[in-house]
């Protein structure tokens, strides 16, 4: 014979074990494709290879669509006073929000001044970055968070 307390222990366990799987199942979904993943690191290299050569019109043009309505292309030009040579060596994409429809991609580049201002800063040479980024999945295109 099955008691109160038995029955009770038994419907919760069935409860968590279905809202695991549901859980579960939601977490599945929330993941990138490995095709949704390829094309936001085609779109983050394609950023970086602009700012890369500091074609800094182009990069702004992957700046999220909210972000180009409040800051124009020449306003956002000019906000790049200080210049250094990038290499990029990785692209890693961290995390996916579902909800929010923003992925966290980490950037490594290695990093130096164009002009060697100090003895120390010639024997260091180029250091390594490694740069959080945030991007937007906005109908179906990825575009880089500024303000994120």
């Amino acid at each position: 014979m099955v008691n109160k307390n038995s029955m009770l222990r038994i419907v919760y366990g069935s409860v968590l074990v279905v809202v695991g799987l549901w859980l579960g199942g939601c977490a599945e979904r929330a993941e990138l494709t490995p095709e949704q993943i390829a094309t936001l690191e085609a779109r983050v290299e394609a950023r970086w290879q602009a700012r890369i050569a500091h074609d800094w019109g182009k990069a702004w043009e992957y700046s999220s669509p909210a972000y180009r309505e409040v800051f124009p292309k020449q306003l956002y030009v000019k906000k790049f006073s200080y210049t250094a040579n990038w290499e990029l060596t990785g692209i890693e994409v961290t995390h996916y929000d579902p909800s929010a429809a923003v992925a966290s991609v980490v950037v490594r580049v290695m990093s130096k001044p164009t002009k060697q201002t100090s003895a120390a800063a010639k024997a260091l040479g180029a250091m390594p970055r490694e740069l959080h980024e945030r991007w937007i999945l906005v109908d179906g295109e990825w575009w880089f968070g500024a303000n994120y």
